[in-house]
């Protein structure tokens, strides 16, 4: 599940996307244009930029923006950079792989073998998509995967 975190993030990713070439914008503006907590945005921000998905500039004429065009930023490198692995358990996900301690056989569990496929089917959705595809879909995931193969999307 998509939380808070991953659910601002991607709001002011999108307001970010929508600034003209050059342009910066400041928290407070993004904050209360996205009606997100301006603390819990900083940190926010803070990881997106970390992770160089955003630069900031400091002083008069300074803000956020996006450090590359939106056509080159996925989602889901940035949920995975907010929320962690796209996963929904542990014994499911590539990157942060944690045996279950009540699985006596990881590799025939039926549980783990449906949550990789939940995870697979994700991940090929969420990897496939720019930010400037969920910027022009109006965030609706189900249009900004339109160019996806049927199986990626079903």
């Amino acid at each position: 599940m998509l939380t808070k975190k991953g659910k601002y993030g991607l709001k002011a990713l999108v307001d970010l996307a929508r600034l003209a070439p050059g342009e910066t914008a400041f928290i407070n503006d993004v904050a209360a244009r996205n009606n997100i907590p301006k603390k819990f945005l900083d940190t926010i921000l803070l990881e997106l930029r970390n992770v160089g998905i955003l630069r900031s500039k400091k002083g008069p004429g300074g803000g956020y923006s996006l450090s590359r065009p939106a056509s080159e930023i996925r989602i889901g490198h940035v949920i995975r950079t907010l929320d962690g692995p796209l996963a929904p358990i542990r014994c499911a996900s590539r990157t942060a792989y944690e045996a279950c301690d009540d699985c006596a056989d990881p590799e025939t569990c039926q549980v783990r073998r449906s949550m990789t496929d939940v995870r697979d089917a994700i991940a090929a959705i969420l990897d496939n998509m720019t930010l400037e595809q969920f910027v022009a879909a109006g965030g609706r995931i189900e249009d900004a995967g339109d160019d996806l193969p049927i199986s990626a999307v079903s």
